[in-house]
């Protein structure tokens, strides 16, 4: 059998093009190894470095196709990973133990369905095949429990009478103010006993070996928001709008308060872009057109991705089993894990940390 041209393996493989970062799998350093047999049997080891699950079958079929079409290459065998990285926060900040990278999921304003994206972005990160938690850092109206089906009432374990256990729902660590009061307890702090809060739960909760941690920061962009931002060891942020005029404005003001603090803004995601009626299907953006693209090309980031505006969304995130979990083949939640897909690969081409790796609490068993 005539030997297989490792050249030609190579620029087989070179054929692809990641969808999501625009290069080849050689430029992105994901081709582990690539080997021939005397067989004339084909390895190929893939490891992309973003949550990409849902287009690991694509790519081996797209790569077994390519290098089938090689000369004296007998069969193909390709196998496709992921490696999550952990990138560098802002200066002077420690990262938190058992965490990679932190992602703010932030809005200028209330009303625009910070909360719902955030929940459902980590699911599809998780879906995705990323070890995921969110920290609900929305004080004053705490709702993450709630979106995640936790029973009203549960509180989290505990160890050595200072951490905390974060709770497990639809395969999340999470952990919220919710959990430790109840939802009558008026929630009336200033700024730094907002700010000194959230600190607490994010590194007095035990999270394990997480890859992204959501972080649902509150909605605005005052005082508290700015001192979380400050804080909080942040890799990157994902501003959610609408395509309405005023909360564009408080979008932008958004993204102005993460690059003040020296955060990435990773990209913005419109919501409610366009209403779908649930009788008839009808499409009509009740909102405005393109306002989320707008902003994008006018700060430099990305469009993320739009979501419509539809009921059930909200009937299944009130209901605690939110659409990437409860449709996990529906329109919308596949359009999660697309935006899902595009916020790790942005973080992927951000400066990664090189300081080693990010070590869990120790908790000494009694």
């Amino acid at each position: 059998m005539a030997q297989i041209s490792q050249h030609a393996l190579e620029t087989a493989v070179q054929q692809y093009r990641d969808p999501y970062l625009g290069k080849d799998l050689y430029e992105l350093g994901a081709v582990k190894s690539l080997t021939a047999d005397n067989s004339g049997k084909v390895t190929v080891m893939i490891e992309l470095p973003y949550p990409s699950k849902g287009i690991a079958g694509a790519l081996k079929e797209l790569l077994t196709n390519a290098l089938d079409d090689v000369d004296g290459v007998e069969g193909v065998d390709v196998h496709v990973g992921q490696k999550i990285h952990s990138h560098k926060v802002q200066k002077d900040i420690q990262s938190v133990p058992g965490v990679k990278n932190i992602i703010a999921v932030a809005s200028g304003k209330g009303g625009v369905g910070k909360s719902t994206t955030a929940v459902n972005l980590a699911l599809a990160l998780h879906a995705e095949g990323a070890r995921v938690g969110i920290l609900d850092a929305d004080i004053y109206g705490p709702s993450i429990g709630m979106m995640l089906g936790v029973p009203e009432g549960k509180r989290p374990d505990t160890k050595e009478n200072k951490y905390f256990v974060p709770m497990e729902a639809h395969g999340l660590q999470a952990n919220s103010m919710a959990f430790v009061v109840t939802d009558k307890t008026p929630m009336v702090w200033r700024g730094p006993m907002v700010s000194g809060a959230v600190m607490q739960l994010l590194q007095q909760t035990l999270w394990n070996e997480l890859d992204y941690l959501i972080l649902d920061m509150p909605p605005g962009t005052g005082d508290i928001q700015l001192t979380i931002a400050q804080k909080v060891p942040v890799n990157g942020a994902v501003i959610v709008t609408t395509p309405q005029d005023i909360a564009l404005l408080d979008g932008k003001k958004g993204i102005e308060m993460f690059r003040k603090v020296d955060i990435s803004v990773l990209g913005v995601v419109e919501n409610m872009s366009v209403h779908i009626c649930s009788n008839c299907g009808h499409e009509e953006p009740l909102f405005g057109h393109g306002g989320g693209e707008r902003i994008a090309e006018e700060y430099g980031t990305t469009l993320l991705g739009q979501l419509p505006l539809h009921m059930t969304i909200r009937e299944q995130t009130d209901g605690g089993i939110p659409s990437v979990v409860a449709e996990p083949d529906s329109e919308v939640a596949r359009r999660y894990k697309d935006i899902a897909r595009r916020v790790g690969a942005e973080l992927s081409t951000r400066e990664r940390n090189l300081t080693g790796s990010i070590s869990s609490v120790s908790v000494t068993e009694h």
